[in-house]
């Protein structure tokens, strides 16, 4: 029994030191081939390392009957390489656990409704374009095209009055691979002016496929947001020959481009700094740090990670929107997400914290390279800000 303990716990140990490493890989700035090649050994390495682990006992009675003193006999690289994985499932094992969406640790309560619209059968159009997209989407609960349309009411610390009720229509992550029809991603536009937000934002991870650069304009030049429309780019963007192109075709449309910049408007009186920061694939803004009583505009920050949590909280910023996590793409039953490219691993995978003086908000995202989602679905976010002081 007790062998079997401590086999299981250096085991699992063993995956979530792998699980660790591969959601932080995906959250550098290396180039993607760089990115796939580092992954590829890894998983050799995942399944690899237990299985030599297994060959080094000594004899077949050391694995028909085994005892903490087979053990004993194994290699002392082993036996360090286990003690590593059961200490790394000890230490950082707890505050995964106490982070996972069950226990709401550094959650923000907010009042919210969900409406689902299964996409694929609003339309006369076929969603599924590609051969791969139409296997897929048939696999049992993929729920790639079920649209999930949050509405939240968002609190958020140091929000002035008169920007009480301001309305954002918060896109993120449509990944335009030529998989699925631009159908869907109209039809995600036409929800959002139908609600009529005030502002319209996108997060990131527009484009994965050069050709669909030709999508932009029939699908987002007609987004309605009387005081403004704003979007960043995000890592998969950078996959086209030249990611300037996305953006002239997005301010062709009447969208502003944030990326790696700032801009001042002024919304119901109120002065609001907008920034957006696609950092680490696109160089950081210069946005100066908040000193000790200084005051500033109230900002917003566009983020397409949520890893800039921290820059956004030296800075002041009240209210921060990101995405990339795709929510963990598939979530376990109480546990939730495993898998989210992010430095802090699956802690702000999907949902709304609080860091102080930060209110962040970090979308599911509407698509992916990934054409599978499993207790997952894609999200539409219709955030209207609410104030709220925090003790």
């Amino acid at each position: 029994m007790i062998f079997w303990l401590i086999v299981t716990t250096a085991v699992l140990g063993h995956f979530a030191i792998h699980l660790a490493i591969y959601n932080r890989l995906n959250a550098t700035g290396l180039r993607r081939r760089t990115i796939k090649r580092i992954e590829t050994l890894f998983i050799a390495s995942c399944v690899a390392i237990p299985i030599a682990a297994a060959l080094a006992f000594e004899g077949v009675a050391d694995m028909l009957e085994p005892s903490v003193d087979s053990l004993a006999s194994l290699h002392v690289l082993v036996r360090v390489y286990g003690a590593i994985c059961i200490l790394s499932l000890i230490t950082f094992g707890v505050p995964w656990l106490l982070w996972r969406p069950l226990f709401r640790v550094e959650w923000l309560a907010v009042g919210s409704k969900s409406r689902i619209v299964h996409v694929d059968t609003v339309g006369d159009e076929p969603l599924a374009i590609s051969r791969k997209c139409k296997w897929q989407s048939k696999i049992p609960f993929n729920q790639i095209f079920q649209l999930a349309i949050e509405e939240t009411e968002l609190p958020v610390s140091g929000l002035p009055a008169a920007l009480d009720g301001l309305r954002i229509a918060h896109l993120s992550d449509l990944h335009f691979t030529g998989d699925i029809s631009p159908a869907y991603a109209r039809y995600v536009v036409d929800a959002a002016n139908l609600w009529q937000p005030d502002l319209c934002v996108i997060t990131g991870d527009i484009i994965d496929k050069q050709t669909c650069i030709a999508w932009l304009q029939p699908i987002f030049k007609d987004a309605i947001a009387p005081e403004g429309r704003f979007f960043i780019l995000g890592n998969h963007d950078t996959r086209v020959a030249d990611p300037s192109e996305i953006r002239r075709e997005m301010q062709a449309c009447g969208w502003s481009d944030l990326g790696s910049r700032s801009e001042r408007r002024l919304i119901r009186g109120c002065e609001v700094e907008i920034i957006g920061n696609e950092f680490p694939w696109f160089p950081a803004p210069n946005i100066d740090v908040i000193q000790d009583g200084e005051t500033k505009p109230f900002r917003l920050l566009l983020s397409h990670s949520p890893d800039q949590i921290w820059w956004a909280r030296q800075r002041g910023v009240s209210l921060m929107l990101a995405g990339h996590t795709h929510g963990g793409q598939g979530r376990l039953p109480l546990v939730g997400p495993l898998l989210s490219p992010s430095w802090n691993g699956s802690r702000f995978a999907s949902g709304d914290f609080f860091k102080s003086p930060t209110t962040l908000h970090v979308s599911r995202g509407l698509g992916g390279v990934h054409l599978l989602r499993w207790n997952c679905r894609p999200e539409l976010s219709l955030i209207t800000l609410r104030l709220k002081t925090f003790s």
